[in-house]
């Protein structure tokens, strides 16, 4: 009998044998809860402000808002000041009706129930400074970084709670981009002494909550790998290829299972072949799945071009599925 979605990607997950080989995501129905439509802006290329008083653009054509901090409107003018400019948001009143009616629909035998948590610490950070401001901030003034991203901890814990007791998610899939394409945005020390700490009692107030905890950060985070699995992480989703991904599987011991690995700038461009396009697909099933946990995917989920999507899709899904069948699972190794 053919597995559901959420069994085989628990097979993936779980080193076991699966039936094709794919996207996570595809198992997981996110809902759209009140706290993350709350800070939803309008796609008008318009500034909004979000719950946080940040303020936000969302050009029309683009994939997502973007802040846009300046010296003038930034939530945080003086860090040293956090205390009197920093307003929390409350997570208290919101109606959750539609996000619990939407949940009691999903048929949690096929899919996972998930929710998106975004604005992680070191993201809401820069959100509310300017990323400049931030950089020269947890270099300068860590003590008060450090005080200021404890009350926003907390408040991301309030999060998970309120979800849990509204929805009762599988999964939180949550936003925190620690890099670029290049290289961490902090020192691996900085991040160790600041972000490090207070990540990991969020990732555990998941897991007392019954969550799969999957961190989203499409960027090089390689330098941290064994603190990810040190502090819980159970997914890292949005590995792009420019990490040495057999390095970090190697390093992690099969601890630390992994959505991406396939190269979505470079397939989602005019003037590509179909071949071109399959091939990557098959390359990075071919590189990184022997080693186990390993779900093949563009780290942003899709190619924005529709065409290139539409190969992309049609190989993971064929190829995945070939690769599963001609290499079993070495039942000793996981």
């Amino acid at each position: 009998m053919a597995m559901t979605k959420r069994e085989n990607a628990m097979a993936i997950y779980n080193g076991e044998q699966p039936d094709f080989y794919g996207d996570f995501m595809e198992a997981m129905a996110l809902i759209p809860d009140p706290i993350l439509l709350s800070d939803l802006v309008p796609q008008d290329g318009e500034e909004h402000l979000d719950s946080w008083g940040t303020t936000y653009i969302w050009q029309p054509g683009a994939p997502g808002a973007h802040p846009h901090v300046t010296n003038e409107n930034a939530v945080i003018k003086d860090i040293t000041k956090w205390e009197e400019q920093l307003k929390v948001p409350s997570v208290k009143g919101l109606d959750w009706t539609m996000a619990e009616n939407m949940a009691n629909e999903v048929n949690r035998d096929e899919m996972f129930v998930g929710f998106l948590c975004g604005g992680g610490l070191f993201e809401r950070s820069h959100h509310l400074m300017g990323m400049m401001n931030a950089f020269y901030n947890y270099m300068d003034y860590p003590d008060e970084m450090k005080a200021m991203l404890t009350v926003i901890k907390d408040y991301k814990i309030e999060v998970l709670k309120e979800t849990a007791a509204h929805i009762h998610p599988d999964v939180v899939f949550f936003h925190d981009d620690w890099g670029s394409k290049q290289n961490l945005f902090l020192p691996p020390d900085v991040w160790r002494d600041i972000i490090k700490p207070l990540h990991a009692e969020i990732v555990q107030t998941a897991h007392d909550l019954g969550m799969i905890f999957m961190h989203h950060a499409d960027c090089i985070c390689q330098p941290v790998v064994e603190d990810m699995v040190e502090i819980g992480i159970d997914i890292w989703q949005g590995v792009i290829a420019q990490n040495d991904i057999p390095y970090i599987q190697e390093v992690t011991k099969g601890k630390l299972a992994m959505v991406g690995g396939i190269d979505g700038p470079k397939i989602d461009v005019e003037n590509i072949t179909e071949e071109e396009i399959r091939a990557e697909v098959r390359r990075a099933i071919d590189t990184y799945c022997p080693a186990g946990r390993f779900f093949p995917s563009i780290p942003n989920g899709i190619c924005f071009r529709e065409w290139n999507n539409e190969i992309f899709l049609d190989e993971l899904h064929k190829y995945g599925r070939i690769y599963a069948q001609e290499h079993p699972i070495n039942k000793a190794v996981n």
